[in-house]
């Protein structure tokens, strides 16, 4: 048996070993976390990110640690770019099983405050490249038979706060992106999961609010955990949708 068909054995079994994994923003926080919880199961990571030198010193890390990793410089706005970046991932590692849709960004402003471009800005990253990045790697997900699609959602896609329109409008067309591409690709063996992630000590909450209490977040840590335990089921199992909560979440309920 080959390595490749060890690999693909192992996906269809529920094991994470052997595979390979792309994680948009890969670099630091929850995408960083995700990558060495992927790396510690097994996978051949690729941290993908605008913030190519972080996201280089995060693989390196792992690498050090004895897993493997490696960064990847990419901007997931530019839809050729990531055509490229993935027929390229697929004809060097032999295919993709896994893609983490985690990259997001948000802007604190009132509605009347915004721009249109701000606006554009963060709908081409938290909703668009989503699509733009699982419209390319199905095709090789369904021709190999397998593959998971793992969405990073928000309780902003539950319930709404101020100063947050676009990412609310985002986060609620992702959930719903992500539950309609799950009754898509389930019918040609590749699965979806909604990580729906509470408040966590991560750069995108603590660098922007400096005064938020930690104690009310959780660690990215736990969330990343999640995202594994998604992607450890057996073959006939999905789990569409999942909420991971800090015990004093305060967005939700």
């Amino acid at each position: 048996m080959t390595t490749e068909q060890i690999g693909t054995q192992r996906q269809h079994s529920g094991e994470l070993d052997a595979g390979i994994a792309l994680v948009t923003g890969g670099a630091r926080g929850l995408g960083a976390e995700i990558c060495r919880e992927l790396a510690a199961a097994g996978m051949h990571v690729v941290a993908a990110d605008v913030l190519f030198d972080l996201a280089r010193d995060t693989c390196d890390q792992l690498v050090a640690d004895g897993y493997e990793a490696e960064a990847l410089r990419l901007d997931i706005t530019d839809a050729p770019a990531v055509d490229q970046a993935i027929k390229a991932l697929v004809a060097r590692l032999g295919g993709i099983d896994v893609l983490i849709n985690n990259a997001g960004i948000d802007k604190t402003v009132a509605i009347d405050e915004m721009t249109v471009e701000e606006w554009d800005r963060i709908t081409a990253v938290n909703l668009r490249a989503p699509y733009v990045l699982s419209r390319a790697v199905l095709p090789h997900m369904r021709d190999r038979g397998h593959g998971h699609i793992v969405n990073i959602v928000s309780t902003a896609a539950k319930r709404a706060w101020a100063n947050a329109s676009a990412y609310h409008a985002t986060k609620w067309g992702l959930l719903g992106f992500s539950h309609a591409l799950h009754v898509e690709a389930r019918e040609v063996g590749v699965k979806v999961t909604a990580v729906v992630a509470g408040g966590m000590r991560t750069p995108f909450l603590l660098d922007r609010f400096p005064d938020l209490d930690p104690g009310l977040l959780q660690d990215p840590r736990n969330v990343a955990q999640t995202v594994r335990f998604v992607l450890s089921q057996p073959a006939e199992t999905v789990i569409p949708e999942v909420m991971v909560l800090p015990m004093r979440e305060t967005s939700w309920p």
